[in-house]
């Protein structure tokens, strides 16, 4: 069982309008502050320039394993997507660390919501997470679309 560590802190109040990847979120502010108990762990971070977050998407209470993502039009299975309707609502981001003050991290390139449970933080390290010969299936097509597409009420508890 998951419990969090800390809370992100951004300027998107709810889903809706939201970037939907931190590629997306180019610029975008935010903090995240880690609780008293676990900032013993962040020691040597600050000397990496992006780190990855693990956090809950506690604004979705749906679960789906077939969806409609937002960059296409076509429904998919909720594995080949990075829907949040996810059977355990982890969400996965990749931001720039510039500061850590005092147990607050000062991140840009953002696609969270205001308020988002923190499960976990990892160093993004180039030479362990980057890949060669990338296939990125049906979203191959549907990339370039990225910067223009926000977050919608799709996903939203009816």
């Amino acid at each position: 069982l998951c419990r969090p560590i800390g809370i992100i802190n951004t300027p998107f109040k709810e889903p809706a309008g939201t970037p939907i990847q931190p590629a997306a979120g180019k610029g975008v502010k935010g903090t995240v502050f880690v609780f008293p108990e676990y900032r013993e762990g962040l020691r040597d971070l600050e000397g990496f320039s992006h780190i990855i977050l693990l956090y809950h998407f506690h604004m979705n209470h749906k679960e789906m394993l077939m969806v409609t993502p937002y960059l296409d039009s076509r429904l998919r299975g909720v594995f080949a997507t990075r829907a949040p309707v996810r059977p355990n609502h982890i969400g996965l981001s990749v931001v720039r660390l510039m500061a850590i003050e005092e147990g607050v991290l000062h991140i840009q390139d953002l696609d969270m919501v205001d308020g988002t449970p923190l499960l976990d933080i990892k160093p993004y390290v180039p030479e362990f997470d980057h890949r060669g010969n990338i296939r990125i299936g049906w979203l191959e097509k549907n990339v370039p679309r990225l910067p223009d597409t926000k977050s919608d009420d799709r996903f939203k508890k009816e």
